[in-house]
């Protein structure tokens, strides 16, 4: 079994790294060609609401509701009972869609006063155009929660690799019309903006293929009070908040951010993306395999084999996340300068995001670890622990937000956010050890002992061979580019070597 979850995160992991290089792409073409101006900043703000439901819908709430209860129907039931759970779980989503979009699309204004209260007086050109931006990129939330839809099925009928691969499609379509569809309009971000809503039509075309292939569609109909899509949506009312802790503290960080100087939501955004690198293809990708897993497991009443997976599960996070944030925050001026400083995207900006990236890289791990854990939880079908978690972690935001950014500006925001994700990670852990869901494997604090010193060698490696800060500011983009991969291939080389000789394999994990 730990081969099976090992290859299925391997296959996901594997075609999101793809997602997150053109993401990558698509970010450098971004800022080489509009830098960090006030139109970026209304973009940036119009696509991460919709973006954010991506978020609760795509990697969180939803999936984390709906596939223990496909996992439960299909151990449970008969197939025509499966088919008229879907379909009517289908026209329930698609007619809250529909209603929720409609909504937006009247009140968009209201939307913009909600997410970026700052401009409303302060920058009134700015507000419109965000407003403008919005009622395109806010029907991208109906097509991509049903992609979502679609995406959990295939996964709880152990197809991975489609679901995985629709991001590639979203980064695509943005690249092509940041380069081709720009030059068409006046304000050239409102190509980013028709870009990403093509990319939600190419995303579920693209997986209606793949369930028409496994014989999966189902016509939509409307029954609230199927008793599937009654539990589907007890439990994914409280978890669109429980699960979505970080991603709520990233609208919360926008929202402070519309107060402060011009490019801190650039800054912040672009220092979440590189953050986001690691834990969209490991932390996304292990959540997404081990979901069916731990419901399957749940189902069967097979408790041990529970606790393993979650073990196991927590293993190869901390394998991956503890030298990636000591990765972030040692390379994030290197990183940003090779990756970023081109065109209207300057020295001061490298400067400024690096701030907030060294944040991010702090709360790294917790961000991955709270992805497995809520995942402990809703295959079990408990919201409430979550809930009340999320409930705290959210105060804990707040306060550290108002306490931090008065001194620490944009960087502020960003601690704030990992310490809260911090705590929210400490308490999922606690509670599943208490309530017996979870018993930790023997040797975990050897096991941790081994991968900081690791990371502690990765450390000295970089401190040896990284040149100064200010080489990555005068060095031609090639050299930087070169450099830094030979240094960050040479990281992981050494940090694999140094796993080899302390006797950590990632395979034999035992479950």
């Amino acid at each position: 079994m730990t081969k099976n979850l090992f290859r299925s995160t391997s296959i996901v992991s594997g075609i999101t790294a793809i997602s997150r290089i053109l993401g990558f792409l698509r970010d450098m073409l971004i800022a080489q060609l509009f830098g960090t101006i006030p139109a970026v900043d209304a973009f940036y703000i119009a696509f991460r609401i919709p973006n954010f439901m991506r978020g609760l819908f795509a990697e969180g709430a939803f999936a984390q509701a709906f596939v223990p209860v496909l996992s439960e129907y299909r151990q449970l039931k008969t197939p025509q009972e499966i088919r008229a759970f879907m379909s009517h779980m289908q026209g329930s989503l698609l007619f809250a869609l529909c209603l929720l979009t409609a909504l937006a699309l009247i009140f968009t204004p209201y939307l913009t006063a909600l997410f970026a209260p700052g401009w409303l007086a302060k920058d009134p050109h700015r507000f419109i155009l965000t407003t403008h931006l919005l009622r395109i990129t806010f029907p991208y939330l109906l097509l991509i929660s049903m992609t979502a839809f679609y995406a959990s099925i295939l996964n709880t009928y152990g197809m991975f690799g489609a679901p995985s691969f629709t991001p590639v499609l979203l980064n695509l379509v943005m690249i092509l019309s940041a380069l081709y569809l720009a030059p068409y309009f006046a304000e050239p971000v409102e190509a980013l903006a028709w870009g990403v809503l093509i990319a939600g039509i190419s995303q579920l075309l693209f997986l209606t293929f793949f369930l028409i292939l496994k014989k999966l569609v189902v016509l939509p109909r409307l029954l609230w009070r199927d008793d599937g899509v009654r539990k589907v949506m007890k439990l994914l009312i409280p978890a669109l908040f429980g699960v979505s802790v970080a991603q709520i503290s990233l609208l919360l960080d926008t929202l402070f951010a519309s107060f402060l100087p011009t490019g801190s939501i650039s800054w912040l955004y672009y220092s979440d993306r590189l953050t986001y690198f690691p834990l969209g293809i490991f932390g996304v990708a292990l959540a997404t395999v081990i979901l069916p897993h731990l419901s399957q497991k749940h189902t069967d009443t097979l408790d041990e084999a529970f606790s393993k997976t979650i073990d196991w599960a927590l293993r190869c996070v901390c394998i991956i996340a503890i030298p990636a944030g000591v990765g972030l925050y040692l390379l994030a001026i290197p990183l940003f300068s090779a990756l970023f400083q081109y065109g209207k995207f300057q020295a001061h900006d490298v400067i400024m995001a690096t701030l907030s990236l060294k944040a991010y890289a702090f709360g790294l791990p917790a961000f991955m670890l709270v992805k497995v854990l809520a995942s402990g939880f809703y295959a079990k079908q408990d919201i409430k622990t979550p809930v009340k978690i999320a409930i705290i972690c959210l105060i804990a935001n707040m306060m550290l937000n108002f306490a931090l950014i008065w001194h620490l500006k944009h960087a502020g925001l960003a601690l704030a956010t990992a310490l809260s994700s911090s705590l929210n990670a400490l308490l999922l852990c606690w509670f599943l050890i208490k309530t017996g869901r979870y018993k930790p494997q023997k040797g975990w604090w050897l096991y941790l002992f081994k991968l900081f010193m690791a990371s502690a060698i990765i450390c000295v490696f970089i401190s040896i061979f990284s040149p100064s800060n200010s080489a990555w500011f005068t060095h031609p983009a090639h050299w930087k580019i070169a450099y830094l991969t030979s240094l960050l291939l040479g990281s992981v080389v050494v940090y694999l070597i140094s796993l080899r000789v302390m006797g950590i394999r990632l395979r034999t994990f035992k479950m």
